[in-house]
């Protein structure tokens, strides 16, 4: 009976979908016959329509002009709607610049939850091939992505932060990602801990970081970094770590890190026991901010932070004792990384 239920769900969705394809299908085919190929248009801003909405209420569909739905599935739209509906998103083909021009308006356009989903993670995978990076861009697509991760779906800001994270690999498309970089932190530090939005905004906030530019924007954040880290478990502990070890690679952070109000528990993460993959990086979290502050001549100079900070906690004697106890780790490379931070101690 369920399987019923779904496949009629699906059925009335496809036809759903079909009449608002056709119409725009009747719309633009006039222009289609007269030989022009797709333009590519300029990016716009969040709040900018594509040019076939103005004139249009967002999710208005033309169910009166649909017509018969054989003719709508032989339209060109049969494709995004297989795309979108049949595979659930997932598939393994490049999306040209005009299918993904008509998926961008699906999303755009529907109020349907699972359409947006779905059409979401259809867009995500899009986004994973360089090519698509680009058009995505040019389409205008990123603030339509990017409107998404306000939606109190969390499977639907989820989806959307994965296709944001995706599109965040071309650093041209960063400079219009930046904008949603605070709504995606208190996203991640208000939400659930270890959900799949606060994994998603994490793994977005990674890839925003591998370059300078951007990093000062989680200035503030950065004592909650630490708070989830501690908090969260093995997942989110590695991913807040590969966010923590771009920042701490640039000299323009380390005071700011080394200034974050810390529990004392984060020593811990320090013991022969934790897993190899936090311990490799806590251990290359301290070795990244001693060598920043050999840059910047600190080490030399009477430091001004409090008690609490994270300094403290790295530059006293019991993290000394604790990175020292590692040289007789049972494994090779974190003895090997701790023998190479112990003479910087």
């Amino acid at each position: 009976m369920g399987g019923a239920r779904d496949v009629g769900w699906v059925a009335a969705g496809l036809i759903l979908g079909a009449g608002a394809c056709y119409c725009i299908y009747r719309l633009t085919r006039g222009r289609r016959r007269g030989g022009r190929g797709l333009r590519l248009r300029s990016s716009r801003s969040a709040g900018e329509a594509l040019p076939w909405k103005k004139g249009r209420q967002r999710g208005q569909f033309c169910l009166h002009s649909a017509g018969p739905l054989r003719s709508t599935l032989e339209s060109p739209w049969s494709r995004i709607l297989q795309l979108v509906y049949l595979t659930n998103g997932s598939y393994d083909e490049v999306l040209n610049a005009e299918q993904l021009e008509k998926l961008l308006y699906l999303l755009e356009t529907t109020e349907d939850p699972v359409i947006i989903e779905r059409a979401l993670v259809t867009v995500g995978n899009s986004a994973a091939f360089s090519v698509n990076q680009a058009i995505i861009r040019e389409l205008g697509g990123i603030p339509i992505v990017g409107n998404k991760i306000n939606s109190p779906n969390p499977s639907i800001k989820e989806k959307a932060l994965n296709a944001l994270n995706n599109l965040s690999v071309n650093v041209e498309n960063q400079i219009k990602i930046k904008i949603y970089v605070n709504q995606v932190c208190e996203d991640v530090f208000s939400g659930p801990l270890n959900s799949a939005v606060q994994l998603a905004g994490l793994r977005l906030l990674t890839n925003m970081t591998v370059t300078n530019d951007h990093q000062h924007m989680l200035q503030s954040y950065i004592t909650d970094l630490f708070q989830v880290l501690l908090t969260g478990n093995g997942n989110t502990k590695v991913q807040v770590l590969k966010l923590l070890l771009n920042l701490s690679e640039n000299p323009a952070m380390a005071e700011g890190l080394l200034s974050g109000q810390v529990d004392s528990s984060f020593l811990s993460l320090y013991d022969g026991h934790v897993a190899k993959e936090i311990l490799l990086r806590v251990l290359t979290l301290f070795q990244n901010i001693n060598n920043c502050l050999k840059m910047e001549g600190r080490l030399a100079v009477q430091p001004t932070f409090t008690n609490g900070s994270l300094f403290f906690l790295l530059y006293g004697e019991e993290c000394a004792q604790k990175i020292r106890a590692l040289v007789d780790h049972h494994d090779a490379e974190v003895k090997e990384k701790a023998v190479t931070i112990i003479p910087t101690i």
